[in-house]
């Protein structure tokens, strides 16, 4: 039965100017990625990946860790949701960085209050129409689901595919899996692991979740991340 492997991104440069770039935590994270991949045993016909450089990073150092040699195509179907816009549209005077910051850093614990933030602005996002945002939730869970049965169609039989993208899209496909909307999206997206690995099998009857957000690779290492 082929099987696709959705895996998230390395850890990104949160709190940096240019967040799209992994931070050392998350060279290492996609190297036990890698390594992980090879005990597995786990040889893809097909591996493609969001459009982002944290996505390009992560592919780059795990699969030369794994000496997975296939080229990995792009799909922008994959990309992570604006978390910009999203802030924005939850409060627009975040539009200015320095606003954000000014309000985390009074706040004591600055990690906390980005957390509880971010947390208001995403359920603001997903309840709402969409008319506030460049994309909506629902668009933006639908071309997540599309990019992975783009991907699923492409599979033979008995192949493997690796995935590479974000906590978000991955969350809404296990989303939808699981009960057939995108209501569990908010429970699922914010425990979403750096590296870590779901798992789905394409059958007859569609896809179907295999495991979701598996991350043993890193038990017993200072690495595990969610952000």
């Amino acid at each position: 039965m082929p099987a696709i492997y959705l895996i998230r991104h390395a850890q990104a440069s949160f709190g940096r100017s240019d967040y799209d770039r992994l931070s050392p935590q998350g060279e290492q994270q996609a190297a036990v990625l890698g390594k992980a991949l090879a005990e597995r045993g786990i040889k893809p016909a097909l591996v493609v990946m969001g459009a982002m450089r944290r996505h390009a990073q992560t592919v780059e150092i795990a699969l030369k860790t794994a000496g997975i040699e296939v080229p990995a195509e792009i799909d922008e179907g994959l990309n992570e949701f604006d978390h910009d816009h999203v802030i924005v549209a939850y409060k627009p005077a975040y539009k200015r960085r320095a606003v954000l910051l000014a309000d985390l850093a009074r706040s004591g614990h600055p990690a906390r209050a980005f957390q509880e933030m971010f947390t208001a602005a995403t359920q603001r996002w997903v309840e709402t129409d969409g008319d506030d945002y460049p994309e909506s939730f629902q668009a933006f869970c639908q071309r997540s689901e599309d990019a992975v049965r783009r991907t699923a169609t492409r599979l033979g039989k008995g192949e493997t595919a690796v995935v590479f993208t974000s906590g978000g899209p991955i969350a809404a496909v296990t989303s939808r899996l699981l009960n057939g909307t995108d209501d569990l999206w908010l429970k699922l997206n914010p425990v979403t692991v750096n590296t870590a690995i779901t798992k789905l099998t394409v059958g007859r009857s569609g896809l179907t979740l295999v495991s979701y957000n598996e991350h043993g690779h890193l038990d017993g290492t200072e690495l595990l991340s969610y952000r």
